[in-house]
C-alpha cells in the first residue's frame, strides 16, 4: 500500500476545515486521527497491506475514513496482483474496501505508549497491558487495563 492519509473533516465556526497536524503512520497515530481532542488530524505514510486492513477496520468502528491505493513497482508485484484478482492498479481503496464486513471488531494491545493506550508495563511478579476493544455494531469501544502474573502461589500483586 501507499499514501495512507486518514482524516477526519473537521470544522471551525467558519465552516473551513481548521489547520491540520499530520503524523507520520504507526498504527496508534492512524487510529488518533479518527478520534477528536487526539491532536492528531490527518496521517499519511507507506505500508503493507494488513497495516492498511487493520487501519480500515478500525476507521470503520471509529467513523473516520480511509484512502489508499497499491504500489506495484515491479513485475513481480503486477503478478502476484494479478494472481489476486486485482487489475486496476491506480484504484483508490477506501475503508469500506478494505474492511467490508457488516459486523467488524478492531483489538489492539499498546507495546509502547501511544495517544491511546500504554505500552506494556513490568513490575515486580508480572506486566500491565492496556488494550482497546472498538465494534461498529454497535458502535463501542472499551478500554482494558490487564495485570498478568505468572501461575504461582508465592507471586505479590502490585497495583
Amino acid at each position: 500500500m501507499s499514501l495512507i492519509p486518514i482524516a477526519r473533516q473537521r470544522s471551525s465556526c467558519s465552516g473551513l476545515l481548521t489547520t491540520i497536524r499530520a503524523k507520520i503512520s504507526p498504527l496508534r497515530h492512524r487510529i488518533a486521527a479518527a478520534v477528536v481532542g487526539s491532536g492528531v488530524h490527518a496521517v499519511m505514510g507507506t505500508g503493507g497491506a494488513p497495516e492498511g486492513v487493520l487501519t480500515a477496520a478500525a476507521m470503520r468502528c471509529l467513523n473516520g475514513e480511509i484512502f489508499a491505493r497499491l504500489v506495484v513497482s515491479t513485475p513481480e508485484h503486477e503478478e502476484r496482483c494479478r494472481t489476486m484478482g486485482i487489475t486496476d492498479f491506480k484504484k483508490v481503496y477506501r475503508a469500506k474496501d478494505l474492511a467490508p464486513g457488516e459486523s467488524i471488531i478492531f483489538a489492539a494491545t499498546g507495546v509502547t505508549d501511544g495517544t491511546l493506550m500504554r505500552g506494556v508495563r513490568f513490575f515486580g511478579d508480572g506486566t500491565r497491558t492496556s488494550s482497546v476493544i472498538m465494534q461498529n455494531q454497535p458502535h463501542r469501544i472499551r478500554f482494558i487495563d490487564s495485570i498478568h502474573v505468572p501461575q504461582d502461589a508465592n507471586v505479590k500483586i502490585r497495583f
